[in-house]
């Protein structure tokens, strides 16, 4: 029995490692890998190797995965078939290793994610990769946008801004700039951060899928974005770019990877092929001259040749109704967004509801703590009025002492009136004496009276403080015990609906009929940018802009950079090129191409 191969697969976020049969087909490990993963969406991907020559390239799925030495039972078998039987077999050349290689990667692009993507798991896929791209600069972005980007990428990470949840320096191990950017700009990691933080904050509650879907809708926007780039002259020998996308073919000077020059749509091409490095691409107007161009190598043409009949298959694809599978997918993904909406918005409900008790604590602990501070307050009070009504009875034994000794004044007086009265005869001189010492006695008696009176004012007013004091214990003393008791109406109202009130999930489609007429409609070229979409965006892009400018080192920019400036400068962007180099007939754009 053949022994078993090895098999190591490499998705953006995984490995996964198989055992394989020497006669597995490309198709067969396509399909472990994809069940695997739970992908639906199959046509966007494919799995890339390094051959023995260290080229990168596809797996061709009708193919067998052999390599080296460990299939020369399986080429001897094959040489006593048929020849083009023992090359079929051949022809891939899986670098020898145990175990062998293989990335999971998206091999065509959508023209529109949101319109195209349906799983979460494709989305996922796409976003990394395309991320990955950003970072390593193989797709070029603005520093401002990337800033922008960075801060969707956070949030796709950890979920939405809170003070919980952020602290300085949480970025630290993360990649979210391209490199290019933090060189070209004198700012501390910090600084980035903070502006990173900001954007963040903006996107709160926004599911973790629509944070990628954001970066996508935006990263698509980018000119490099989905492009595969080949070297390739024309027929003066000129050295160009070939770009081929999800959109058509376009010709890049060589110094220019963000402009192209000419453009043809899929939409206007009939037929490709190549014979050895000469390729050629026939219009459907078939007035105009064939569009021919020459690759360095047999191998580039090829590749080519792939990458053009897998898009132009996926863009008539997308101009035809739905088939029965995809609509079925888009229903199931229309519930299952769906269902994840109401559970996010059921715990929204509760977060804010635990939010809401929270505050509702936290100000009756303030209110107790202020009740408190007021009862001691009170209670100095007390304290004081205490004292004052100390002081007061203090004050009514001395005045009560002083009335006692006025009543015995009086009394003193009375018996020297009395005694006046009786000895009307004594001398005048002594009778002086007498008269002179009662107007001493009556003096002494009015200053009494007057201390009197004045201490009982003092009193009146000691009793009315005495009594406000007393007043105010009692309202301190009903404030604490109302302070230590929550009201009813307060507390919170217990959750009315069942524990399986949930949505239900259910299959949802439809049969369409389907329509052998396909509308070639062209609607990239009407479109727009993301950010041209939102004001909002474009005026906070302008003034990171601007801000950046600031901190700028003009010496770092790259050919990239300047080429950016300038469209910008020209009031450029993805779509308006495109417009523009799609303009005129078949033929004069030919003819441009075979005059560059």
């Amino acid at each position: 029995m053949p022994k078993a191969v090895n098999v190591r697969v490499t998705t953006m976020d995984a490995e996964l490692e198989f055992a394989i049969q020497p006669n597995t087909t490309g198709k067969q490990l396509f399909d472990q890998v994809v069940k695997t993963i739970g992908l639906r969406e199959i046509w966007f991907f494919g799995l890339q190797y390094t051959d023995n020559k260290e080229f990168q390239t596809w797996l061709k799925l009708n193919k067998k995965v052999i390599f080296g030495n460990n299939c020369e039972k399986i080429v001897k078998r094959c040489f006593l078939r048929k020849r083009d039987e023992s090359e079929s077999v051949l022809n891939q050349d899986v670098k020898k290793e145990n175990p062998l290689q293989f990335k999971f990667r998206a091999k065509f692009f959508p023209e529109d994610v949101a319109e195209e993507i349906i799983q979460d798991i494709t989305l996922r896929l796409f976003y990394l990769q395309v991320k990955n791209g950003i970072l390593n600069d193989e797709i070029y972005c603005p520093p401002e946008t990337s800033v922008l980007l960075a801060s969707y990428a956070v949030q796709a990470k950890y979920g939405d801004y809170s003070s919980n949840n952020y602290s300085p320096g949480m970025f630290a191990n993360d990649r979210l700039l391209p490199q290019r950017v933090i060189d070209q700009h004198k700012l501390s990691k910090e600084m980035w951060e903070e502006r990173i933080a900001n954007w963040w904050m903006e996107h709160k509650a926004m599911p973790k899928e629509d944070a990628m879907m954001e970066y996508l809708k935006i990263a698509q926007d980018l000119e490099m974005y989905g492009v595969n780039y080949f070297e390739i002259k024309n027929k003066k020998g000129t050295d160009l770019w070939l770009g081929v996308d999800a959109l058509g073919l376009n010709i890049y000077e060589k110094e220019d990877k963000l402009t192209p020059k000419i453009g043809f749509p899929w939409s206007e091409i009939r037929n490709i092929s190549f014979n050895d490095r000469k390729f050629v691409i026939k219009p459907i107007d078939k007035k105009a001259p064939d569009f021919v161009f020459f690759a360095p190598r047999l191998r580039i043409n090829k590749r080519i040749l792939a990458l053009c009949m897998g898009n132009h298959e996926l863009y008539m694809r997308r101009r035809k109704p739905d088939t029965i599978e995809v609509q079925q997918m888009k229903a199931q993904a229309r519930e299952e967004r769906l269902s994840k909406q109401q559970e996010r918005e059921k715990l929204r409900k509760e977060i804010e509801a635990r939010e809401m008790a929270e505050k509702k604590q936290q100000e009756y602990a303030e209110r107790l703590k202020q009740m408190q501070e007021d009862m001691e307050r009170r209670q100095r009070e007390l304290a004081e009025a205490q004292e004052t009504i100390r002081r007061l009875e203090e004050q009514l034994r001395q005045l009560q002492a002083a009335k006692e000794e006025l009543e015995m004044k009086q009394n003193e007086l009375e018996e020297m009136m009395h005694k006046l009265e009786e000895d009307k005869a004594m001398e005048a001189e002594e009778k002086a004496k007498l008269e002179e010492a009662i107007r001493a006695k009556q003096e002494e008696v009015q200053l009494i009276q007057e201390e009197v009176s004045q201490k009982d004012e003092e009193t009146r007013r000691l009793q009315e403080e005495v009594e406000e004091a007393r007043k105010r214990q009692e309202e301190a003393a009903a404030a604490l015990t109302a302070a230590t008791t929550t009201p009813q109406h307060h507390h919170l109202q217990e959750n009315e609906h069942d524990e399986n009130d949930d949505l239900t999930n259910g299959e949802i489609g439809a049969e369409f009929s389907m329509d052998d007429n396909i509308v070639l409609s062209r609607p990239e070229e009407d479109r727009i940018t993301q950010v041209s979409k939102e004001k909002h965006l474009q005026d906070q892009l302008k003034e990171l802009n601007r801000e950046l400018a600031e901190s700028k080192d003009e010496t770092k920019l790259t050919r990239n950079d300047l080429l950016h400036q300038e469209n910008v400068r020209q009031g450029r962007d993805k779509y308006k090129t495109l417009r523009e180099i799609r303009k005129g007939n078949t033929k004069r754009r030919v003819d441009q191409f075979e005059n560059l």
